[in-house]
């Protein structure tokens, strides 16, 4: 009975342990924040002539944005922009590229999503760019 005991007790550690491991990424909008301002805006400011504040569109606006994954009017991935590549490819002239080098990419993109909907149009804090 005690062998019993012991074996149901173990997978129950085993099976909680895994269960933790596997939680969901809990976004940090303040550094998506940081990324957007000083990646996003700096590029869109100095290549397509002005920044997009995430006050210019609306929360579903946003996510339907990210998620079909079209950036400069369909030309390119949006993803391309979060990636360890293309932060490598800037980060000796960008501070946040380079802070954020090592960071994964879905955890990235999950952090400006979190940035974006916390300033949107219908966000709890409406965000402007400076």
């Amino acid at each position: 009975m005690n062998r019993k005991l012991s074996i149901a007790f173990a997978t129950a550690i085993v099976g909680l342990t895994l269960a933790g491991s596997v939680q969901a990424y809990d976004a940090d909008w303040k550094r998506g924040r940081v990324y957007y301002r000083m990646v996003c805006t700096a590029c869109h400011e100095a290549k397509a002539g002005g920044a997009i504040a995430p006050t210019t569109k609306t929360k579903a606006e946003w996510a339907a944005y990210i998620k079909a994954d079209k950036h400069a009017k369909g030309k390119e991935s949006l993803k391309h922009y979060v990636s360890k590549q293309y932060r490598d490819s800037i980060k000796a002239t960008n501070k946040a590229a380079a802070k954020f080098a090592d960071v994964p990419e879905q955890e990235l993109l999950e952090d400006i999503k979190a940035f974006v909907n916390k300033g949107a149009k219908d966000g709890d804090a409406p965000a402007k760019c400076s």
